[in-house]
């Protein structure tokens, strides 16, 4: 026997028997015998009982209870003011007036849909509104004539910090698909990608300019920023202080700054979003304004889209004064158009609990849950006495 052919022969004997004959291997599929490869582990299958499920219901309903009260009381500890602005300019109960507003100016009621306040005492008077022109001058120093709303309140009672001042907008969908998508990552990074590098992305339809330079930020998200200027609060009949100030640190997400980075772009390299273009001269930026959108708060809580229609964003916060108990005024220079897509805007004033910010339903669900079961459990008892399994 040749040495190939010796090869080829050991290869093809699997194992050997003492009489040095060959044996061949069967090849199995089956699973190693064990407990767990043979689903044989042990398991505990429960017997449901009316004496293992009855008690049950009634203590998840005696437990719910006191928790759904607690997150309702908390809830109802926030106190806040909502105003809805967004025919300021228009409703036949908004006088036209001019700035700056005089003792005589003719302020109005505002209509009692409009507002709603959760305050511990009633407001002393109706929230007032009126509006007005203004020239309004940007950052970037080109000016605007711009609508002003003027809306007036009531304080009741002094409340404690912190106080938070919200936007809050109706019927504006930012959680369509096509809308959550248009960013690009690296540019809000600060990378400084070129116009085709951006038209390649998700940006489309706003992500070149038709000279063919990228918009900075590009995307729908970044274009239909909230642009409605808040002021201070003005207080108009209060001891301690003229106005109550607010300021847009803090109002972002800490972790938030880290999605953003400082622009590696030139100022000549790229163009404003569309909806931006008012704010800046007709050449667009230049080194001074060209936007840092790692410090910016504000793009950052509104580039962080809202799960349903209606939501509030975090405009301005105050951490440490209280709101004293007077009568304020503040001044918006009124330019997002939300009538036009049939939605409405507020100003929301509001404090927070350890729960958040006043909304009751989790309290309701967890009475509503704890009711159903003890009524369940209490039915399903009676049942079991009068006809027992």
């Amino acid at each position: 026997m040749s040495q190939t052919q010796q090869v080829e022969h050991t290869d093809s004997i699997s194992s050997q028997d003492p009489n040095n004959e060959p044996v061949k291997k069967t090849k199995s599929r089956r699973p190693p015998n064990t407990a767990f490869r043979q689903q044989r582990l042990k398991a505990w299958q429960p017997i449901l009982t009316p004496k293992t499920v009855l008690p049950i219901f009634f203590i998840v309903g005696i437990i719910f209870a006191p928790i759904g009260g607690l997150l309702l009381y908390a809830s109802y500890q926030v106190q806040e003011i909502a105003l809805d602005y967004t025919n300021c300019a228009t409703d036949d109960s908004s006088p036209n007036t001019t700035l700056p507003i005089g003792s005589d100016s003719p302020l109005k009621d505002m209509p009692s849909g409009l507002y709603s306040q959760t305050f511990k005492k009633d407001m002393k008077s109706k929230p007032q509104w009126a509006h007005a022109k203004d020239t309004y001058k940007w950052p970037s120093g080109k000016e605007e004539n711009a609508n002003v709303c003027i809306l007036e309140f009531n304080v009741p009672e002094d409340i404690s910090g912190p106080i938070y001042f919200y936007y809050r907008l109706n019927n504006f969908y930012q959680n369509h698909r096509r809308y959550v998508k248009s960013f690009d990552v690296d540019q809000l990074k600060g990378d400084a990608k070129t116009g085709s590098q951006i038209k390649s992305g998700e940006c489309d339809p706003l992500d070149v300019a038709p000279d063919g330079r990228p918009y900075y930020p590009c995307g729908l998200i970044a274009n239909s920023m909230f642009n409605d200027t808040y002021g201070n609060l003005t207080a108009l009949n209060v001891a301690d202080y003229k106005s109550y100030n607010l300021t847009q640190k803090g109002i972002s997400w800490n972790s938030e700054g880290d999605l953003y980075g400082e622009t590696k772009y030139k100022p000549t390299d790229v163009v404003p979003p569309p909806n931006w273009a008012d704010q800046y001269p007709e050449d667009g930026y230049d080194s001074t304004t060209l936007p840092n959108l790692h410090t910016w708060e504000a793009f950052q809580v509104w580039m962080r889209t809202a799960g349903l229609p209606t939501f509030s964003k975090l405009a301005g916060r105050n951490d440490n004064d209280k709101l004293k108990t007077g009568t304020y005024r503040l001044q918006i220079y009124d330019r997002f158009p939300a009538s036009k897509y049939g939605g409405k805007k507020e100003v929301l004033i509001s404090t927070r609990t350890v729960v958040g910010g006043r909304n009751p339903f989790l309290g309701i669900a967890y009475i509503v849950v704890s009711g159903l079961c003890i009524l369940l459990g209490t039915v399903f008892t009676l049942t079991h006495l009068v006809k027992p399994r």
